[in-house]
Protein backbone atom coordinates (compact mmCIF):
# COMPACT_ATOMS: atom_id res chain seq x y z
CA UNK A 1 0.00 0.00 0.00
CA UNK A 2 3.02 2.25 0.91
CA UNK A 3 4.55 1.90 -2.57
CA UNK A 4 1.43 2.53 -4.12
CA UNK A 5 0.81 5.71 -2.54
CA UNK A 6 4.34 6.43 -3.75
CA UNK A 7 3.64 5.68 -6.65
CA UNK A 8 0.90 8.17 -6.68
CA UNK A 9 2.19 10.84 -5.18
CA UNK A 10 5.10 11.22 -7.53
CA UNK A 11 2.38 10.55 -10.46
CA UNK A 12 -0.24 13.86 -8.84
CA UNK A 13 3.59 15.77 -8.03
CA UNK A 14 3.45 15.73 -4.42
CA UNK A 15 -0.41 15.78 -3.81
CA UNK A 16 -1.65 12.66 -1.63
CA UNK A 17 -4.52 11.19 -4.06
CA UNK A 18 -6.97 12.14 -1.22
CA UNK A 19 -6.31 15.60 -1.84
CA UNK A 20 -5.93 15.54 -5.91
CA UNK A 21 -9.35 13.61 -5.73
CA UNK A 22 -10.95 16.33 -3.34
CA UNK A 23 -9.74 19.71 -4.59
CA UNK A 24 -9.30 18.86 -8.22
CA UNK A 25 -11.19 15.75 -9.90
CA UNK A 26 -13.87 16.91 -11.91
CA UNK A 27 -13.50 20.23 -10.18
CA UNK A 28 -10.38 22.36 -11.96
CA UNK A 29 -7.45 22.14 -13.99
CA UNK A 30 -4.04 20.48 -12.28
CA UNK A 31 -0.44 20.88 -13.88
CA UNK A 32 1.64 18.50 -12.88
CA UNK A 33 5.52 19.26 -14.10
CA UNK A 34 7.86 16.00 -14.05
CA UNK A 35 4.81 13.28 -13.51
CA UNK A 36 6.89 10.83 -14.51
CA UNK A 37 10.75 11.40 -14.44
CA UNK A 38 12.77 10.66 -17.52
CA UNK A 39 9.69 9.67 -19.47
CA UNK A 40 10.10 9.19 -23.71
CA UNK A 41 7.15 7.95 -24.41
CA UNK A 42 6.45 4.07 -25.02
CA UNK A 43 6.93 3.85 -29.04
CA UNK A 44 8.35 5.84 -31.33
CA UNK A 45 6.64 7.59 -34.13
CA UNK A 46 7.28 4.80 -36.88
CA UNK A 47 5.75 2.54 -34.15
CA UNK A 48 2.54 4.37 -33.63
CA UNK A 49 2.47 4.64 -37.96
CA UNK A 50 2.75 1.08 -37.64
CA UNK A 51 -0.08 -0.03 -35.00
CA UNK A 52 -2.37 2.64 -37.15
CA UNK A 53 -1.44 0.76 -40.18
CA UNK A 54 -3.35 -2.84 -38.68
CA UNK A 55 -6.72 -3.77 -38.96
CA UNK A 56 -7.61 -4.00 -35.57
CA UNK A 57 -6.58 -0.75 -34.25
CA UNK A 58 -8.67 2.10 -34.03
CA UNK A 59 -7.05 5.14 -35.71
CA UNK A 60 -7.84 8.63 -37.68
CA UNK A 61 -5.38 11.65 -39.29
CA UNK A 62 -6.96 14.63 -38.64
CA UNK A 63 -5.90 17.48 -41.02
CA UNK A 64 -6.48 20.98 -41.65
CA UNK A 65 -5.89 23.22 -44.67
CA UNK A 66 -6.75 26.43 -45.50
CA UNK A 67 -9.14 26.86 -42.44
CA UNK A 68 -10.97 23.38 -43.00
CA UNK A 69 -10.66 20.43 -41.18
CA UNK A 70 -10.70 17.05 -42.63
CA UNK A 71 -10.58 13.19 -40.95
CA UNK A 72 -10.01 10.62 -42.07
CA UNK A 73 -10.29 6.84 -40.75
CA UNK A 74 -7.43 4.06 -40.56
CA UNK A 75 -6.52 1.71 -41.48
CA UNK A 76 -3.88 3.22 -43.35
CA UNK A 77 -0.81 2.80 -45.50
CA UNK A 78 2.26 3.65 -45.91
CA UNK A 79 0.76 5.82 -49.12
CA UNK A 80 -1.43 8.17 -46.98
CA UNK A 81 1.88 8.91 -44.70
CA UNK A 82 2.98 9.49 -47.54
CA UNK A 83 0.72 12.11 -48.72
CA UNK A 84 1.16 14.55 -45.58
CA UNK A 85 2.82 17.42 -45.77
CA UNK A 86 6.57 17.11 -45.55
CA UNK A 87 6.62 20.52 -44.20
CA UNK A 88 3.83 21.83 -42.18
CA UNK A 89 2.42 24.88 -41.71
CA UNK A 90 0.37 27.00 -39.61
CA UNK A 91 -2.51 26.41 -42.71
CA UNK A 92 -1.81 23.09 -43.62
CA UNK A 93 -0.71 20.51 -40.58
CA UNK A 94 -2.10 17.20 -39.67
CA UNK A 95 -2.32 14.63 -36.37
CA UNK A 96 -2.84 11.31 -36.06
CA UNK A 97 -4.58 9.36 -33.41
CA UNK A 98 -4.86 6.03 -32.20
CA UNK A 99 -7.14 4.68 -29.35
CA UNK A 100 -6.84 2.21 -27.09
CA UNK A 101 -2.73 1.79 -26.93
CA UNK A 102 -3.17 -0.28 -24.31
CA UNK A 103 -4.88 -2.92 -25.95
CA UNK A 104 -2.00 -3.88 -28.20
CA UNK A 105 0.76 -2.54 -25.82
CA UNK A 106 1.77 -3.81 -22.96
CA UNK A 107 3.58 -1.27 -21.54
CA UNK A 108 0.53 0.73 -22.28
CA UNK A 109 -1.54 -0.85 -19.75
CA UNK A 110 1.27 -0.91 -17.39
CA UNK A 111 1.15 3.02 -17.71
CA UNK A 112 -2.83 2.56 -16.84
CA UNK A 113 -2.00 0.11 -13.44
CA UNK A 114 -0.11 3.81 -12.27
CA UNK A 115 -3.45 5.91 -12.56
CA UNK A 116 -5.30 3.12 -10.20
CA UNK A 117 -6.56 5.80 -7.94
CA UNK A 118 -9.27 6.08 -10.18
CA UNK A 119 -11.13 3.12 -10.01
CA UNK A 120 -10.95 0.78 -13.09
CA UNK A 121 -15.03 1.18 -13.17
CA UNK A 122 -14.24 4.83 -14.40
CA UNK A 123 -10.88 3.73 -17.30
CA UNK A 124 -11.17 4.52 -20.51
CA UNK A 125 -8.42 3.73 -22.76
CA UNK A 126 -4.72 5.29 -23.50
CA UNK A 127 -4.99 7.58 -26.80
CA UNK A 128 -1.48 8.39 -28.13
CA UNK A 129 -0.92 10.97 -30.62
CA UNK A 130 1.73 12.68 -32.70
CA UNK A 131 1.79 15.75 -34.50
CA UNK A 132 4.50 17.23 -36.64
CA UNK A 133 5.29 21.33 -35.50
CA UNK A 134 1.84 23.67 -35.17
CA UNK A 135 -0.24 20.48 -35.51
CA UNK A 136 -3.18 19.73 -33.35
CA UNK A 137 -6.79 19.25 -33.27
CA UNK A 138 -7.76 22.67 -32.89
CA UNK A 139 -9.64 23.92 -29.94
CA UNK A 140 -12.18 21.64 -28.67
CA UNK A 141 -14.25 20.50 -25.51
CA UNK A 142 -14.01 16.86 -23.97
CA UNK A 143 -17.25 14.92 -21.81
CA UNK A 144 -14.69 13.44 -20.14
CA UNK A 145 -11.91 13.48 -17.59
CA UNK A 146 -8.65 13.12 -19.34
CA UNK A 147 -4.77 13.05 -18.02
CA UNK A 148 -2.41 14.64 -20.82
CA UNK A 149 1.20 13.82 -20.48
CA UNK A 150 3.90 14.98 -22.52
CA UNK A 151 5.89 12.13 -24.67
CA UNK A 152 8.80 13.14 -26.13
CA UNK A 153 8.68 16.96 -28.14
CA UNK A 154 6.71 19.75 -26.43
CA UNK A 155 3.36 20.61 -27.00
CA UNK A 156 1.36 23.91 -25.62
CA UNK A 157 -1.90 23.84 -24.13
CA UNK A 158 -4.53 26.57 -23.74
CA UNK A 159 -7.37 26.28 -21.57
CA UNK A 160 -10.18 28.46 -21.79
CA UNK A 161 -13.23 28.71 -18.65
CA UNK A 162 -15.24 29.75 -21.56
CA UNK A 163 -19.17 29.12 -21.38
CA UNK A 164 -19.65 29.41 -25.15
CA UNK A 165 -19.24 26.03 -26.13
CA UNK A 166 -20.82 26.51 -30.15
CA UNK A 167 -19.11 24.46 -32.37
CA UNK A 168 -17.96 24.90 -36.39
CA UNK A 169 -20.52 23.95 -38.36
CA UNK A 170 -19.73 20.61 -40.67
CA UNK A 171 -16.57 20.11 -38.98
CA UNK A 172 -15.49 15.99 -38.33
CA UNK A 173 -14.62 17.11 -34.61
CA UNK A 174 -16.32 18.84 -32.22
CA UNK A 175 -13.93 21.95 -32.71
CA UNK A 176 -15.23 25.06 -31.52
CA UNK A 177 -16.26 28.45 -33.18
CA UNK A 178 -14.36 30.68 -30.85
CA UNK A 179 -11.34 30.37 -27.89
CA UNK A 180 -10.70 32.71 -25.15
CA UNK A 181 -7.31 31.33 -23.31
CA UNK A 182 -7.06 32.14 -20.38
CA UNK A 183 -4.19 29.88 -19.06
CA UNK A 184 -1.72 28.09 -21.27
CA UNK A 185 1.24 25.77 -20.31
CA UNK A 186 4.18 24.50 -22.13
CA UNK A 187 4.38 20.32 -21.29
CA UNK A 188 7.67 18.54 -22.30
CA UNK A 189 8.52 15.05 -21.75
CA UNK A 190 7.22 13.61 -18.61
CA UNK A 191 5.19 16.54 -17.53
CA UNK A 192 1.16 16.24 -17.13
CA UNK A 193 -1.91 17.83 -17.35
CA UNK A 194 -5.16 16.73 -15.46
CA UNK A 195 -8.09 18.43 -17.05
CA UNK A 196 -12.19 17.95 -15.67
CA UNK A 197 -14.79 17.49 -18.19
CA UNK A 198 -16.21 20.34 -20.47
CA UNK A 199 -13.44 22.13 -20.00
CA UNK A 200 -12.09 23.79 -23.45
CA UNK A 201 -8.68 23.14 -24.32
CA UNK A 202 -6.22 23.39 -27.00
CA UNK A 203 -3.02 22.16 -27.51
CA UNK A 204 -0.40 22.85 -30.45
CA UNK A 205 2.67 20.94 -30.95
CA UNK A 206 6.01 22.71 -30.97
CA UNK A 207 9.08 21.58 -32.18
CA UNK A 208 12.22 23.93 -32.18
CA UNK A 209 14.12 21.23 -34.25
CA UNK A 210 14.19 18.48 -31.88
CA UNK A 211 11.87 15.90 -31.96
CA UNK A 212 8.00 16.21 -33.33
CA UNK A 213 5.37 15.54 -30.39
CA UNK A 214 3.98 12.56 -29.19
CA UNK A 215 1.24 13.05 -26.19
CA UNK A 216 -0.59 10.05 -23.82
CA UNK A 217 -4.22 10.92 -23.29
CA UNK A 218 -5.63 9.03 -20.29
CA UNK A 219 -9.09 9.14 -20.59
CA UNK A 220 -11.37 8.59 -18.08
CA UNK A 221 -14.98 7.52 -19.45
CA UNK A 222 -18.60 9.52 -18.22
CA UNK A 223 -21.51 7.88 -19.14
CA UNK A 224 -24.60 10.05 -20.70
CA UNK A 225 -27.13 9.50 -17.32
CA UNK A 226 -29.40 9.17 -20.75
CA UNK A 227 -27.07 6.06 -22.43
CA UNK A 228 -27.64 4.58 -18.32
CA UNK A 229 -30.79 4.50 -18.13
CA UNK A 230 -31.25 3.70 -21.58
CA UNK A 231 -28.65 0.78 -21.07
CA UNK A 232 -29.93 -0.05 -17.33
CA UNK A 233 -33.73 -0.93 -19.19
CA UNK A 234 -32.70 -2.94 -21.51
CA UNK A 235 -31.07 -5.14 -18.16
CA UNK A 236 -34.34 -4.45 -16.52
CA UNK A 237 -36.22 -6.20 -19.94
CA UNK A 238 -33.84 -9.02 -19.43
CA UNK A 239 -34.45 -10.09 -15.92
CA UNK A 240 -37.86 -9.84 -16.87
CA UNK A 241 -37.65 -12.35 -19.34
CA UNK A 242 -35.96 -14.54 -17.33
CA UNK A 243 -38.50 -14.56 -14.44
CA UNK A 244 -36.36 -12.52 -12.28
CA UNK A 245 -38.72 -10.21 -11.68
CA UNK A 246 -42.01 -11.65 -11.52
CA UNK A 247 -45.24 -10.40 -12.26
CA UNK A 248 -47.91 -12.62 -11.65
CA UNK A 249 -51.29 -13.05 -13.47
CA UNK A 250 -52.99 -11.03 -16.73
CA UNK A 251 -54.42 -7.76 -16.74
CA UNK A 252 -58.00 -7.63 -15.28
CA UNK A 253 -61.04 -5.62 -15.33
CA UNK A 254 -64.27 -7.15 -13.53
CA UNK A 255 -65.09 -3.96 -12.34
CA UNK A 256 -65.39 -2.86 -15.85
CA UNK A 257 -67.73 0.01 -16.67
CA UNK A 258 -69.66 0.92 -20.04
CA UNK A 259 -67.64 3.91 -21.37
CA UNK A 260 -69.03 6.62 -23.29
CA UNK A 261 -66.13 6.33 -25.80
CA UNK A 262 -65.17 2.57 -26.78
CA UNK A 263 -61.77 4.51 -28.75
CA UNK A 264 -60.85 5.99 -25.66
CA UNK A 265 -58.03 4.79 -22.78
CA UNK A 266 -59.76 5.11 -19.33
CA UNK A 267 -58.12 6.61 -16.41
CA UNK A 268 -59.28 3.42 -14.60
CA UNK A 269 -56.80 1.30 -17.17
CA UNK A 270 -54.01 3.68 -16.80
CA UNK A 271 -54.66 3.37 -12.91
CA UNK A 272 -54.39 -0.20 -12.91
CA UNK A 273 -51.50 -0.42 -14.98
CA UNK A 274 -49.65 1.93 -13.26
CA UNK A 275 -50.21 0.12 -10.47
CA UNK A 276 -48.68 -3.13 -12.04
CA UNK A 277 -45.80 -1.33 -13.25
CA UNK A 278 -45.12 -0.19 -9.96
CA UNK A 279 -44.63 -3.50 -8.35
CA UNK A 280 -41.03 -3.80 -10.73
CA UNK A 281 -38.62 -2.73 -8.18
CA UNK A 282 -34.63 -3.38 -8.03
CA UNK A 283 -31.91 -3.42 -5.53
CA UNK A 284 -28.48 -2.52 -5.20
CA UNK A 285 -27.55 -5.31 -5.82
CA UNK A 286 -29.42 -4.96 -9.41
CA UNK A 287 -27.98 -2.31 -10.18
CA UNK A 288 -24.16 -3.49 -9.36
CA UNK A 289 -25.22 -6.67 -11.69
CA UNK A 290 -25.78 -4.13 -14.21
CA UNK A 291 -22.49 -2.00 -14.28
CA UNK A 292 -20.73 -4.73 -13.49
CA UNK A 293 -22.04 -6.34 -16.71
CA UNK A 294 -22.06 -3.24 -18.60
CA UNK A 295 -19.17 -1.49 -17.32
CA UNK A 296 -17.01 -4.34 -18.15
CA UNK A 297 -18.49 -5.03 -21.83
CA UNK A 298 -16.11 -4.91 -24.49
CA UNK A 299 -16.25 -1.96 -27.10
CA UNK A 300 -17.49 -2.96 -30.74
CA UNK A 301 -14.12 -2.80 -31.92
CA UNK A 302 -12.75 -5.77 -29.86
CA UNK A 303 -12.07 -8.98 -30.84
CA UNK A 304 -10.35 -11.49 -28.32
CA UNK A 305 -8.51 -14.64 -30.13
CA UNK A 306 -9.25 -17.95 -28.14
CA UNK A 307 -5.92 -19.32 -27.40
CA UNK A 308 -5.06 -23.04 -28.44
CA UNK A 309 -6.34 -25.88 -26.59
CA UNK A 310 -3.69 -26.70 -23.87
CA UNK A 311 -4.02 -29.74 -21.79
CA UNK A 312 -5.40 -29.20 -18.16
CA UNK A 313 -2.51 -30.43 -16.51
CA UNK A 314 -0.19 -28.54 -18.41
CA UNK A 315 -2.49 -24.99 -17.59
CA UNK A 316 -2.14 -25.99 -14.51
CA UNK A 317 1.61 -26.31 -14.11
CA UNK A 318 2.69 -23.20 -16.17
CA UNK A 319 0.29 -21.34 -14.27
CA UNK A 320 1.54 -22.44 -11.00
CA UNK A 321 5.28 -21.31 -12.55
CA UNK A 322 5.05 -18.00 -13.98
CA UNK A 323 1.36 -16.99 -12.95
CA UNK A 324 -1.45 -15.58 -15.54
CA UNK A 325 -2.64 -12.01 -16.53
CA UNK A 326 -5.82 -10.21 -17.94
CA UNK A 327 -5.30 -9.68 -21.55
CA UNK A 328 -4.66 -6.79 -22.48
CA UNK A 329 -8.02 -5.62 -24.04
CA UNK A 330 -10.00 -7.33 -20.66
CA UNK A 331 -11.53 -5.68 -18.16
CA UNK A 332 -12.29 -6.64 -14.94
CA UNK A 333 -14.55 -5.85 -12.29
CA UNK A 334 -15.76 -6.79 -9.08
CA UNK A 335 -18.61 -5.90 -6.33
CA UNK A 336 -18.91 -7.84 -3.34
CA UNK A 337 -18.97 -11.75 -4.27
CA UNK A 338 -20.01 -11.38 -7.86
CA UNK A 339 -17.11 -10.78 -10.89
CA UNK A 340 -17.33 -9.40 -13.57
CA UNK A 341 -15.09 -10.14 -17.06
CA UNK A 342 -15.52 -8.84 -20.40
CA UNK A 343 -19.39 -8.67 -19.49
CA UNK A 344 -19.54 -11.86 -17.92
CA UNK A 345 -20.57 -12.80 -14.22
CA UNK A 346 -19.34 -15.29 -11.74
CA UNK A 347 -20.18 -15.19 -7.74
CA UNK A 348 -17.07 -16.55 -5.71
CA UNK A 349 -16.46 -16.79 -2.05
CA UNK A 350 -13.12 -16.93 0.42
CA UNK A 351 -10.00 -17.70 -0.70
CA UNK A 352 -11.27 -18.08 -4.60
CA UNK A 353 -12.58 -14.30 -4.33
CA UNK A 354 -9.26 -12.97 -2.65
CA UNK A 355 -7.33 -14.29 -6.04
CA UNK A 356 -9.62 -12.57 -7.93
CA UNK A 357 -9.53 -9.40 -6.15
CA UNK A 358 -6.33 -9.32 -6.95
CA UNK A 359 -6.25 -10.03 -10.53
CA UNK A 360 -9.22 -7.21 -11.31
CA UNK A 361 -6.92 -4.95 -8.75
CA UNK A 362 -3.67 -5.82 -10.42
CA UNK A 363 -4.73 -7.37 -13.89
CA UNK A 364 -1.69 -10.41 -13.10
CA UNK A 365 -1.70 -13.22 -10.32
CA UNK A 366 1.11 -15.50 -8.65
CA UNK A 367 -0.75 -18.48 -8.85
CA UNK A 368 2.26 -21.01 -7.12
CA UNK A 369 -0.82 -22.13 -4.50
CA UNK A 370 -4.15 -22.06 -6.03
CA UNK A 371 -5.64 -25.84 -5.13
CA UNK A 372 -9.33 -24.81 -5.73
CA UNK A 373 -10.60 -27.33 -8.37
CA UNK A 374 -13.37 -25.01 -9.27
CA UNK A 375 -11.41 -22.16 -9.54
CA UNK A 376 -8.58 -23.52 -11.48
CA UNK A 377 -11.49 -24.77 -13.96
CA UNK A 378 -12.43 -21.09 -14.25
CA UNK A 379 -9.11 -19.73 -14.93
CA UNK A 380 -8.65 -22.12 -17.73
CA UNK A 381 -12.32 -21.59 -19.21
CA UNK A 382 -11.05 -17.86 -19.34
CA UNK A 383 -7.56 -18.22 -20.57
CA UNK A 384 -9.21 -20.60 -23.59
CA UNK A 385 -11.45 -18.27 -24.50
CA UNK A 386 -8.92 -15.38 -24.99
CA UNK A 387 -9.46 -13.36 -21.73
CA UNK A 388 -6.15 -14.11 -19.97
CA UNK A 389 -2.70 -14.44 -21.08
CA UNK A 390 0.36 -16.01 -19.99
CA UNK A 391 1.80 -13.08 -22.49
CA UNK A 392 0.90 -10.29 -21.10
Amino acid sequence: MQKKKNNSLQLLGGLAPETFLADYWQKKPLLIKNAISDFAGLLTPDELAGLACEDAVQSRIVKYKKGQWYADQGPFDEDDFANLPEKPTVDNNWTLLVQSVNHHLPEGAALLQQFDFIPHARLDDLMVSYAPNGGGVGPHFDSYDVFLLQGQGKRLWRISEQTDLSLVDGAPLRILQHFDTSQEWLLEAGDMLYLPPHLAHWGIAVSDGDDDCMTYSIGFRAPKNQELATEFLGFMQDQLNQDKLVLNGIYQDADLQLQDHAAEIGKEMIAKVSANLQKIKWSNEAIAEFLGTYLSEPKADVVFEPNKKMAMRNFTEKLAKIGIALDLKSQMLFSTDNFYLNGEVTTWVGEPANILTKLADQRYIEARNIQDAPLLQQLYDWYIAGYLSFDS
